[in-house]
Parts: structure tokens; sequence; C-alpha cells
């Protein structure tokens, strides 16, 4: 298979590395038993890749749908996050085992920059996407490289900086007793914690380290232990590894405001001045992906961050996630 390196705009290098890496297949009539061929004997590269690049963007490849993008990752050989396993606060939509919708969030919701499920105890080491419907217009998936804005929050904002690495953040979040599609945010808590019982649903959260409160209307305002803000990556760097972003900008339904969102771990409030600065110092370092039918996107979750541009038109964007 000839596949080479794409250069497009938008992409910028950074740690040395470009930002981020693009293979382009060349081959017009590849076949799909080909792709996994080519995938599993090169799938140690790419592990090693989306670490150093952050992202990877697969284009040109014959993936039309689910079953075809389902068969690209079972050829990378990663462990699988099933969506229903997670406690992801998205309403998504499972295809396959591996494979689910990356939100039902309707199109005029944005979707701001995040680590997947890092505001809860359990999260995947990589994520991928899958371009099955591009949308009309918009519709971008921006990929922030969180190493790189964390060197950025060092020199612009030390102090914040110092204090979400040193005391950490936790989360507050009122899920509904039913799956609202309406909202970014509306998985309901009987799904997220695979329980139709209260008392096995606080089980849950005990076994977790979360608080929580049942309100009247019977949604559940769930409290996370204190999680981590800044994660090593064991190479010199560090990354802004949380959902500090869009729990602040976009945590906002009926249920939730972002303002009580999200505190220190020590329960302090957070500088909003400093917030927003940060939201501004990562779209220095992000890169909108311009999606096309049948790109595949390998993200690092430890070292890039994901969100989701407005849209209008159909955009069907698939997404399988890979254990820790």
């Amino acid at each position: 298979m000839n596949v080479q390196e794409l250069s497009i705009d938008g992409q910028f290098e950074s740690n040395g590395k470009i930002f981020p890496l693009i293979l382009e297949c060349q081959d017009a009539d590849v076949s799909l038993e080909q792709t996994q061929e080519w995938v599993a004997a090169n799938a140690q590269n790419f592990n090693q890749q989306a670490f150093e690049h952050g992202a990877i963007l697969f284009r040109g490849f014959p993936l039309k749908d689910a079953n075809g993008f389902d068969a690209f990752v079972r050829a990378c050989g990663y462990p699988n996050f099933k969506y229903e396993e997670s406690l992801s606060n998205a309403v998504r939509v499972v295809k396959t085992d591996r494979v689910f919708t990356a939100n039902e969030a309707p199109s005029n919701v944005t979707i701001f920059l995040h680590h997947e499920m890092a505001q809860t105890p359990i999260y995947p080491s990589k994520l991928f996407f899958f371009c099955e419907h591009a949308a009309e217009t918009g519709g971008a998936t921006p990929l922030c490289r969180s190493d790189a804005l964390f060197e950025l929050m060092l020199k612009e904002i030390p102090q914040f900086a110092k204090d979400c690495e040193e005391k950490g953040l936790q989360y507050t979040n009122v899920m509904p007793n039913f799956d609202d599609p309406n909202s970014g945010m509306g998985r309901s808590w009987q799904s997220t914690f695979r329980s139709q019982a209260k008392e096995e649903a606080e089980s849950r959260m005990l076994e977790l380290g979360y608080t929580w409160e049942w309100l009247d209307d019977g949604s559940l305002k769930a409290v996370t232990p204190v999680l981590p803000a800044v994660r090593d990556l064991g190479d010199g760097r560090k990354t802004f590894f949380n959902q500090l972003i869009a729990a602040y900008k976009g945590w906002k339904d009926e249920r939730n405001d972002p303002s009580k969102s999200i505190r220190h771990g020590d329960g302090s409030i957070l500088d909003q001045a400093a917030v927003l600065k940060c939201a501004e110092l990562a779209d220095q370092v992000t890169f909108d992906v311009p999606w096309q039918s049948g790109d595949v996107a390998l993200v690092d979750n430890f070292v890039a961050m994901h969100g989701r541009r407005n849209f209008t038109g159909t955009r069907k964007v698939l997404a399988s996630l890979v254990a820790s």
C-alpha cells in the first residue's frame, strides 16, 4: 500500500512534531482487507506516533460505515473500552461492540475542548473518531495539544497553572433520570452507573469516591472525588489533563450551571479571568479537523483534547475508545 504523509492548512509544530500527523492512502482500489493488514502491521508505530504527535488523521482509506470503522480499530489490537462501561456525560447510540456515535447533542450545541472522561476516575487512553458523513458546513473536531497548552499556561498564568497542578479539580454534574439528547451532558444516572435502582447507583458512586444528592425530580447531583488536572507523560512533558474548559464554558442545560460545575480540589472557586485566559491559550494550539467522509482520527487522550464545532446539515461522526 502506498501511504504518504500529507500536509494541509492549519497544521503546526509542537515539541518538534507536526500536529496532527496526517497519513493518506494513495491507492484508489485498496480493499478493506488490505487496509486491516496494513493497520495491523503498523499498529505499534501508530501508538508511538500518537503519543509523540498527539493525533493521527488517516485519509483516503476504504471505510464507509460503522462496520468498516470497527474493522480498522480492531486491526490496531487495542483493548476495547465500551461506552456502556464508561462514566461519560454524553448520550450516545451504540453501533457495534466497539463503535458508537460521538455525541447526540443538537448541531447548535458547541462541545468545548476536553480530555475524554477526565472528569471521572475512569477514562480511556486513546480514542478513535470516524467521519461517516461530513457536515454541510462546520462540524470540525478541534484538537488541542495539551502539553503545549500547559507550557503556555506556565508562562502566561503561572499561579493558576500551579494551583491546578497542586490542588486538582472537582466536578459537579446533575444527571437526569432519563437520557436527554438535547444536552451535550444529558446521559441519565441509570445509564451512567448501569443501574435502575438508586441503591445500586449509590454503591457504585461510593466505590468510585463520589458524594451525591438525590433531587426532588429524580435527578442525581453527583460530585466527583478530587481528580488531577495535570498529567506527567513521563518524557519531560506535562499536559493539562482535565475537563476544565468544557465544564466552565459548556456544562449548561436546564439542570447544570457552569459556574457551579467545577472547583479546585480544596473547594476554592476558580479564577474566572485565568480560566478564560486558559481557553484563549488553548485556541492558539488547536487544529480543526476538516472532516471528509471516510476519515479516521486516532487521538492520544493523554496528549490532546478534542471538542466539536457547530454545524449545519447531516453530520455523522462515530467514536471508539481504548482502555487505559
